[in-house]
């Protein structure tokens, strides 16, 4: 894997208005609208246990850390329309180098999302919780993007240019909202908390509170995003050789 192509595919993430909009804007947005309603008060969500302030800022950083990972959908679509895909074939980098250094550009990106949004809640919203509980939520948050920039990739596969914006809508609404990542599932109907347990979002909520929390069963959602992120890498080889054949 080439670092200098890593670090310009980075670069050029956070130069797209669109994804820097998502990634940054909206969930600090959302953070400041519903955290200030909050308060820094003691206030504490029964199923989480964590004060709401804490809660929300998890489910924001949660959110720009997923859309980093998506936003690269377009970009490989944008590659793949123009030739891109194949013209990287000629060179040294190799297939499994071009999707690693996808995910390793979306880590980088959301990194620094989720840094934004809790220095936002530290600093202006005063929320409360120890430097290492923040830690440990931000790197269970971080850590678990990896299926969502396998998703993007895959979206980049699969989607024509004329059809990317609809899947990736689709796609990124229900992750979010059955992800608990815009309103907590818990005021939600129960059935749709069991619906959410099947994708990755909830369970990428759910990391975040844990390490927020620094108790309770933190490998179960280890292991099912790790489930995700080993299918989803799967059909994305198969899917990059049959490609790669036809070309």
């Amino acid at each position: 894997m080439n670092p200098r192509y890593v670090a310009r595919d980075a670069l050029r993430q956070l130069r797209n208005v669109r994804s820097v909009v998502f990634t940054f804007v909206v969930p600090i947005a959302m953070l400041l609208i519903f955290g200030t309603a909050y308060g820094s008060g003691s206030a504490v969500d029964p199923a989480t246990r964590l004060p709401w302030l804490v809660e929300t800022t998890i489910q924001m950083g949660g959110y720009g850390a997923m859309m980093a990972g998506l936003s690269q959908a377009f970009a490989i679509v944008n590659e793949r329309s123009i030739g891109w895909n194949r013209q990287l074939r000629l060179t040294p980098l190799t297939g499994t180098s071009y999707l690693v250094s996808k995910v390793v550009a979306a880590l980088a990106v959301a990194a620094i999302s989720i840094t934004a949004v809790v220095l936002v809640s530290v600093l202006g919203l005063h929320a409360h919780l120890g430097a290492g509980a923040w830690f440990a939520a931000g790197l269970g948050l971080w850590i678990g993007i990896v299926p969502f920039a396998l998703i993007a990739i895959l979206i980049g596969q699969f989607a024509r240019p004329d059809f990317a914006q609809p899947l990736f809508m689709v796609t990124f609404l229900g992750l979010s909202i059955l992800g608990g990542l815009w309103v907590p599932l818990s005021i939600l109907p129960s059935w749709m908390g069991d619906v959410a347990r099947a994708v990755p979002s909830y369970w990428l909520n759910r990391l975040g509170q844990l390490g927020a929390s620094g108790s309770g069963d933190v490998l179960t959602p280890a292991l099912v995003l790790a489930a995700w992120t080993v299918a989803l890498a799967a059909l994305i080889t198969w899917r990059y050789r049959h490609d790669a054949a036809r070309a």
